[in-house]
């Protein structure tokens, strides 16, 4: 069941973000908007499209969260391995089920560790173009 939904949500996924699904959705809209003179615009004209576009956005949401999650779990993923392989911090591996204030402790830890790096870095410049001058 789980795979059938997310070959079903990767194909809608991947076929409303297309052009063409675009141009459908507007000569739709137009169809309906010209119909309106035909059926006096009445509340069951009005009601076609209310339904419509509440039942697509309803079921998009769900189609779009999945692909959204999918995408979120597989580029962690990829980081994930990317820390592990490199001089990274392995202790950063799987941080996104920290909590929110887990999460912000750690990126100030690493907010001044940039800062120390940089400023170490504008030193070692400077440095080295005070010895290029002289």
């Amino acid at each position: 069941m789980k795979r059938t939904f997310s070959d079903l949500a990767t194909t809608v996924d991947q076929l409303s973000g297309r052009p063409l699904a675009f141009i459908v959705a507007l000569l739709l809209i137009a169809t309906w908007a010209l119909t309106g003179p035909l059926f006096h615009f009445s509340d069951t004209w009005q009601l076609i499209i209310n339904t419509s576009t509440t039942i697509i956005t309803f079921l998009m949401v769900f189609v779009i969260q999945n692909t959204q999650n999918r995408d979120g779990a597989a580029i962690q993923a990829k980081l994930d391995e990317l820390i592990r392989v490199t001089a990274a911090r392995n202790t950063l591996i799987g941080i996104e089920t920290l909590t929110q204030e887990e999460i912000e402790e750690i990126r100030a830890t690493c907010a001044v560790k940039a800062r120390r790096a940089n400023n170490s870095t504008q030193k070692e410049a400077h440095k080295k173009v005070r010895t290029a001058a002289n």
